[in-house]
């Protein structure tokens, strides 16, 4: 059975809100997890700021 598109937003609330799910079905806790461990990941990710600068390119135009 899959879940309905209601219950997945139910479950994506609880994890991105840092609730716990308070369900034992085993369809929701792998969709759960699997969102929780995105959220994880995303974390570790570095994030890049600003505009990249590359003085390469403005010596070619100058040229």
């Amino acid at each position: 059975m899959t879940l309905s598109s209601y219950r997945m937003h139910r479950i994506y609330l609880a994890a991105t809100m840092g609730y716990d799910l308070g369900s034992d079905d085993p369809e929701e806790l792998s969709y759960y997890n699997k969102i929780r461990k995105d959220m994880e990941d995303m974390k570790k990710d570095s994030v890049k700021k600003g505009i990249p600068l590359s003085f390469e390119i403005s010596q070619e135009n100058d040229k």
